[in-house]
């Protein structure tokens, strides 16, 4: 870090500043999409749900949200960062806001729905952005940095959700949360340029420019023109590389424990230990404050190996390798949570925040791998299989714990599902190993 500090003075840091918006709008994204679980018990009782009725719901999002997704990258390849990202928040926050003209199960189902078709567009639009403002040594650390806002949403949604929902009404909750992203508009169109456009506008130095843009393959051109115009690539072109499918891959196999966490934590609480939503508000911030520390620091521990000389992609893989053997921790939540639900949110916690570090990584090596004007393409094609992988995980899970529930064993259901939690990133780490053993960047699209 103190490299990077030298490196921020004597140049300038204004993708920093970048880096903030990535962050914020990434909070919110986490602070929209959160509510909906924070007011299960109130729901359930409202419309009379079942735990399949929830997984349904929910599932209805992760589906809208993962085949948006494969369209949301081509998308901001299209349009540009700016404007597709300032469209994606913008209808993501009418979906947010809509939850509360729902009268039933139809109608949040359709405003999940625009939930996820605006949320899609968050994560193509900001790799892609970290991308083109920070060189490859330095982009796990911004991406890790950015989705950290993924925690913080996750943190302030349960200090916030319950009591404006006591207060005012779960419909209130919806549409109070669901207005901020409309606030943070103003600030992407006032600061948000591409780093040339902003060197024309003499809000970076020439030095900053330099150093964005002092990755060898920044200076290759194609091997050949193209007629099509360059943010066109044919997704069937896309999947013939092994670099796609070992991203995909690790994306579906992982994004489910990050689900799971995200839609089913409150519950396990209350099944467990009988809490509250009001009683999750401190464990449940306790757990997002630890996988804030994973995201930013899992994001900055490739750096160790990479200032040993290995390449960027080699020394994320090990970090990776390293990162995936923290959630073997959940295989002991149950037993040690029953001194004490401290033991439970601590190990989860330790599982979440290694999740956060192997998406602060697995999202970089996108950029390692491909030109950048196709980066929002193939995020998109990983970012789809993770949500597929996440509906999965929803629906078995919903199923799962009505059969135990109706057996009087709920527990057991946890059981089974933190099992998978704990081996998916070392399984998923294999496979993408064996489809890219080695560094190869693809420099010819």
């Amino acid at each position: 870090m103190n490299t990077l500090n030298g490196i921020n003075d004597k140049i300038g840091k204004y993708r920093w500043t970048i880096c903030a918006l990535l962050f914020f709008a990434t909070t919110i994204n986490y602070l929209d999409r959160q509510v909906f679980s924070l007011l299960k018990s109130e729901l359930e009782i409202t419309f009379n749900w079942t735990d399949v009725d929830y997984a349904n719901i929910t599932s209805f999002f992760q589906f809208t949200y993962a085949i948006s997704l494969l369209f949301a990258g081509r998308f901001i390849d299209w349009l540009g960062t700016k404007k597709g990202y300032a469209w994606s928040i913008i209808i993501w926050s009418i979906g947010a806001m809509g939850h509360a003209l729902s009268r039933g199960t139809a109608g949040f189902m359709l405003w999940r729905g625009i939930l996820g078709f605006g949320e899609s567009g968050n994560f193509p639009a900001a790799i892609k952005t970290t991308a083109e403002w920070f060189p490859k040594k330095d982009r796990a650390l911004a991406t890790g940095i950015f989705n950290s806002g993924s925690n913080i949403g996750a943190i302030l949604a349960p200090l916030t959700v319950p009591f404006i929902a006591k207060f005012w009404g779960w419909q209130m909750a919806f549409i109070i949360i669901g207005a901020i992203g409309f606030l943070w508009l103003i600030f992407w169109f006032w600061l948000y340029e591409t780093p040339r456009k902003m060197l024309e506008k003499a809000r970076i130095k020439q030095a900053e420019l330099d150093y964005i843009l002092s990755d060898k393959e920044d200076s290759i051109k194609p091997i050949k023109e193209k007629s099509t115009p360059p943010w066109y690539i044919e997704w069937g072109k896309l999947l013939t590389y092994k670099q796609t499918w070992a991203f995909t891959i690790g994306k579906f196999l992982t994004d489910g424990v990050w689900w799971f966490f995200l839609f089913w934590l409150p519950d396990f609480l209350k099944t467990q230990y009988e809490m509250t939503v009001e009683q999750m508000a401190v464990p449940l911030a306790v757990l997002y404050s630890m996988t804030m520390v994973g995201s930013i620091g899992g994001g900055a521990f490739p750096l160790f190996f990479i200032n040993k000389g290995m390449n960027p992609y080699a020394g994320r893989m090990k970090a990776m390798l390293i990162i995936a053997l923290f959630p073997l921790f959940v295989l002991a939540t149950q037993y040690l949570g029953t001194y004490s639900f401290w033991w439970a949110i601590v190990l989860i916690g330790i599982g979440a925040s290694a999740h956060q570090a192997w998406s602060a990584n697995i999202f970089t090596t996108v950029s390692d791998m491909f030109p950048k004007k196709v980066v929002g393409s193939v995020t998109g094609i990983g970012g789809m299989a993770g949500g597929l992988g996440g509906i999965l995980v929803s629906q078995v899970a919903g199923h799962v714990f009505k059969y135990y529930a109706d057996l009087g064993y709920k527990e057991i259901g946890y059981t089974l599902l933190f099992i998978f939690c704990a081996f998916a990133y070392l399984i998923a780490w294999c496979i993408m190993k064996i489809l890219v053993p080695k560094f190869k960047p693809i420099a010819n699209l």
